[in-house]
């Protein structure tokens, strides 16, 4: 089986971003500092020659991988993944993060959703959006990952042995895949335009690097 590296950036920052609202499935417009987040993260990876590159469905995530690929020295088609959208938020979509965090998570003692993912864990977070959703259109962990997984599978499988592939995503994505597969504490939010690196070896996934902004990509 084929030996693939994943690059996982996260879009940049986002006017909901800016206004501190959860986003989700929803979708807004890059601020100049997201434009810049994505230039950069270009910079980062221009001399990476990338086999293959996706972005979930959201123009967000769009715009970021074509600011990437601009940077690019190896030419590539951007591919459009729905599955590599953000957790799908429900009914919390478009409201205030620290309001909704703080209503959610102070019945059991935790008034952030970095202190939810740290105490409960990222599935468990998401079970609880979902059991808390008063239309059940929240994602639970067992739906996004029916929803993620097919999509690296089918992106891993259309790779060759050595290729490296760009994936434009959302932090919640990127978190969840992390928790996944390693031992990394996710707690720790993941910044607009950061690079998480993956290695997948006959099967077997590696994180060989979490959010990283600024420094060399191992």
């Amino acid at each position: 089986m084929a030996t693939v590296e994943l690059y996982l950036v996260r879009h940049g920052q986002t006017y909901l971003n800016k206004y501190h609202r959860i986003q989700g499935w929803s979708d807004s417009p890059l601020t100049a500092k997201g434009i810049a987040d994505a230039k950069r993260a270009g910079e980062r990876l221009a001399k990476i020659p990338f086999a293959a590159a996706y972005a979930s469905d959201t123009t967000r995530a769009q715009n970021t991988a074509k600011n990437i690929l601009a940077a690019n020295q190896t030419p590539v088609a951007l591919t459009t993944e729905p599955a590599f959208r953000e957790e799908n938020f429900g009914y919390f979509e478009g409201l205030d993060t620290g309001l909704t965090w703080h209503t959610l998570g102070t019945p059991v003692g935790l008034d952030s959703f970095n202190a939810m993912i740290k105490e409960l864990t990222i599935e468990k977070t998401k079970d609880m959006f979902h059991a808390q959703d008063p239309f059940g259109d929240a994602e639970d962990n067992a739906m996004f990952w029916a929803r993620v997984q097919p999509g690296l599978d089918h992106a891993i499988a259309a790779a060759k042995d050595g290729d490296r592939i760009l994936i434009a995503t959302h932090s919640t994505t990127i978190r969840s895949i992390v928790s996944k597969y390693s031992d990394i504490d996710v707690s720790v939010p993941v910044d607009n335009g950061s690079i998480t690196k993956i290695t997948v070896k006959n099967g077997k996934y590696k994180v060989n690097d979490y959010n990283n902004s600024e420094g060399k990509i191992k």
